[in-house]
């Protein structure tokens, strides 16, 4: 056993304890609880600062770790998502895979420690796979109608049963059927089939922005436009459905306890209501959002009706960096001038990045430190006097100095 100690330990499972100890076993927790109480061990490193479950990237494109030059180049949305399909096709597998082992270097450091992580390349799930991250890589599906389908299922298939089968690593398999606006409602119902015939989970996008909203209920703005130019013929671009994304989600199968949704940014209170009754976890990505000028997700709003949250950081193509913490400080001025009161308010956010994440990714081994745990933790230089809380929503951003991941430690 090695143990670690901290001047403050905030297990998430339980209260946060002072001079407190964890204890790490053959990749697991085997202890945790007071330093003064803690087992005998072979070895002990002394942490300064606040001692973390290794948090949880619950939405994220690995493989664009190296397009992060689009952050900035002041494209609003709509202009934004255009510019993959120039640069994709012309991106060789070796630039994608060393794209994503930058993604992973990067969110190691900053005490990330498992991801839901959208795989657009057949290449990317290499380097996830030969990695120790935990979490899930969900194979996309975009820009798919129904003729192309019929072409296009069976090789689309054979990339996730072939990568099950050579999977030997903790980052699970999955579907992202990418949004109701890049695809046709047959396709995706029938991707929400094959994902519960093979017991995996689904991770798509809801109502990342307005014009996804226009395109769904009325078949209309600029994604129809954009289908029409691409040749994409779906059933929603003839009048829409009539009603929300999030309503459509829940018919074409997207949602429920084996799904959790990014961004949902554009939710009234019946579409939170569906989600809650789905039991779909919403991965918030708000600096992605204010970067590409979609709107503000309700986070008071998610928070009041009690919305299972957890939080991503998106791409470095809309995102400054994979730091989950740097989300933490804008959540927490968004449910502020939200009109959310703010009591509790920090223990929430950062809960939402552990085991909201955990929730999110349908694992029950990360996002605390427990007994029997993955042994992945985050240490952070920051105040370890007052609330431990309040102290990591301002100031853990940037400041992560170790993470142990499957209790290997690694120190920046």
């Amino acid at each position: 056993m090695h143990v670690y100690t901290a001047p403050v330990v905030v297990p998430i499972a339980t209260e946060p304890i002072r001079d407190g100890a964890v204890g790490v076993d053959d990749g697991r927790i085997a202890y945790v609880g007071p330093a003064a109480d803690a087992p005998e061990a072979e070895g002990t490193t002394a942490f300064d600062g606040v001692l973390l479950p290794g948090l949880v990237n619950a939405h994220t494109h690995l493989c664009y770790t190296a397009f992060a030059d689009m952050y900035g180049n002041e494209k609003e949305f709509f202009e934004w998502i255009q510019e993959f399909a120039r640069r994709n096709p012309e991106t060789a597998d070796d630039a994608w895979k060393a794209s994503v082992r930058l993604g992973i270097e990067e969110s190691i450091a900053n005490g990330v420690t498992a991801v839901a992580d959208i795989v657009t390349p057949a290449a990317g799930f290499e380097p996830l796979f030969a990695s120790s991250l935990a979490g899930v890589a969900y194979w996309e599906a975009c820009f798919i109608d129904d003729a192309a389908w019929e072409v296009r299922r069976t090789p689309w298939r054979e990339v996730v049963t072939e990568s099950r089968a050579v999977n030997n690593s903790d980052i699970a398999v999955g579907i992202s059927p990418h949004t109701l606006y890049t695809l046709g409602t047959n396709v995706g119902k029938g991707l929400a089939e094959l994902a519960r015939t093979l017991d995996i989970r689904l991770h798509p996008h809801l109502a990342e922005t307005t014009h996804e909203d226009m395109f769904v209920r009325r078949g209309s703005g600029p994604f129809a436009f954009m289908n029409r130019r691409a040749g994409l013929d779906l059933e929603l671009g003839d009048g829409g459905a009539g009603h929300s994304p999030a309503a459509q989600m829940e018919k074409v199968g997207w949602l429920g306890a084996d799904a959790h949704v990014a961004h949902g940014v554009h939710l009234d209170e019946d579409d939170r209501e569906i989600l809650r009754a789905k039991d779909t976890v919403i991965a918030l990505c708000a600096r992605s959002n204010a970067r590409l000028e979609a709107g503000e997700p309700p986070v008071a709003a998610l928070r009041a009706e009690g919305n299972a949250v957890a939080v991503g950081t998106d791409s470095r193509a809309s995102a400054p960096d994979l730091d989950v913490a740097a989300e933490w400080p804008l959540l927490r001025r968004l449910a502020l001038a939200q009109g959310d009161d703010g009591a509790g308010l920090d223990e929430w956010i950062v809960r939402a990045a552990t085991e909201g994440g955990a929730k999110a990714l349908g694992r029950r081994d990360i996002g605390q430190i427990k007994v029997g745990a993955r042994a992945d933790l985050a240490l952070f230089a920051v105040d370890t006097e007052g609330d431990p809380y309040a102290a990591l929503v301002k100031g853990a951003a940037g400041n992560c100095k170790a993470t142990v991941l499957k209790g290997e430690l690694i120190e920046r």
